[in-house]
């Protein structure tokens, strides 16, 4: 039987390859972009009450109102937005479903959608599905967005444009002028911006997070995504929501309900009362910058380029004094010789640019990191 694929892309992800080649050496991962500490005391013992009070049939398609309620008075509280928990808001299975779901709802096909690279590998085959045109915008050598060029490269058939902030995999962060940027080219051309926020509470160095939420006019035409499982330390659960203008929502869920229709109703419940403390999440950022300051400090010992991180629980290095290898190759070298994982950078570009630059994960336990760096610094 012959079968015709939908993606032009068949090969295995990066992710995949470097998971496999980290376990069948021995490495300490610190490619992919998971913990490897357990969730909060508090939200454990919060799964286990709430899973003996039968919580366990279908919840409503946008998600429990507690959950929505509480949620909209997060982003009240944090923007001044006006949110409602029926128009605004949609629970679902992480924010990659979020992201998917989006681009089916208001993508067609021969659209063009604008990514922004280095970009995370999920957009580009959302975008194939529809079977609309990728196009790929490239970050500047310093990782920032050069406005009058991304302007010039909006056409009559430009329907969206996908950000993500804080960005992976190089850590940087918009600033309040960027988003008013954003707002001016979505607004003069009637687009929609996709804001993949998962990162929101892992801001560092003082800065603060800069949503779309709290643009009114840019809110209009944007949809927000977020992730429980990357804020609460949870990936495995998969659990995440949308924020959306009303008009913008209401097709969200048109096709949320035949997609999955709901998700995870316990642990619905579980994070509506773990999220009334907002201690729970607001402390994030300086948990997770004291980890990135002793991942820095600990390969500033090696022959690794530090390229700042300013969010995500991602920091880039630059390895050109330590080798004329590509990124992948260097990336598989340090696998099976020093048993160290990471992930090279070039898979999150359409066109390969040719940078030495490795992306490590530094959301782990300190001694994991402490260890890791030691097995590079023998480099």
């Amino acid at each position: 039987m012959q079968i015709k694929s939908k993606f032009k892309n068949q090969e295995k992800s990066i992710f995949s390859i470097i998971a496999q080649l980290s376990t069948q050496h021995g490495a300490i991962n610190l490619g992919q972009g998971f913990p490897d500490f357990e969730i909060d005391d508090k939200l454990q013992n919060l799964v286990q009450e709430i899973s003996g009070q039968s919580k366990n049939q279908y919840a409503p398609m946008p998600g429990i109102p507690e959950l929505r309620e509480i949620l909209c008075q997060k982003y009240i509280n944090a923007y001044n937005t006006k949110l409602d928990l029926d128009k605004n808001i949609c629970i679902t299975a992480g924010a990659t479903q979020a992201i998917f779901t989006a681009i089916q709802a208001f993508v067609h096909p021969n659209d063009e959608v604008i990514i922004i690279e280095p970009a995370y590998d999920s957009y580009a085959p959302s975008i194939e599905l529809v079977q609309a045109k990728i196009i790929a915008f490239a970050l500047d050598e310093n990782f920032k967005i050069d406005w009058n060029k991304l302007s010039n490269m909006i056409t009559e058939k430009t329907k969206m444009i996908v950000i993500n902030n804080p960005h992976n995999p190089t850590g940087q962060t918009l600033n309040k002028n960027d988003l008013l940027n954003f707002e001016k080219i979505v607004l003069e051309n009637e687009l929609i911006l996709l804001s993949d926020e998962v990162y929101e509470h892992l801001i560092f160095d003082g800065k603060v997070h800069q949503s779309v939420l709290a643009f009114p006019k840019l809110f209009e035409r944007s949809i927000a995504t977020f992730s429980f499982g990357k804020t609460f330390h949870a990936t495995g659960w998969k659990m995440g929501y949308a924020i959306a203008s009303q008009k913008l929502m209401d097709e969200f869920k048109q096709v949320h309900q035949w997609n999955v229709f709901s998700v995870n109703s316990l642990m619905q419940y579980v994070l509506a009362s773990y999220l009334k403390n907002p201690a729970n999440y607001n402390q994030l950022g300086e948990f997770y910058q004291k980890k990135r300051d002793l991942f820095q400090s600990e390969m500033s010992m090696t022959g690794f380029k530090s390229i700042p991180s300013n969010g995500s629980y991602f920091q880039l290095y630059d390895y050109s004094n330590l080798s004329d290898l590509d990124d992948i190759a260097f990336a598989e070298w340090l696998i099976k010789e020093h048993k160290v994982a990471c992930i090279p950078i070039s898979p999150f570009y359409t066109n390969n640019p040719k940078h030495k630059v490795l992306r490590f994960c530094f959301a782990k336990k300190e001694e994991t990191l402490v260890n890791a760096v030691k097995r590079l610094k023998a480099i």
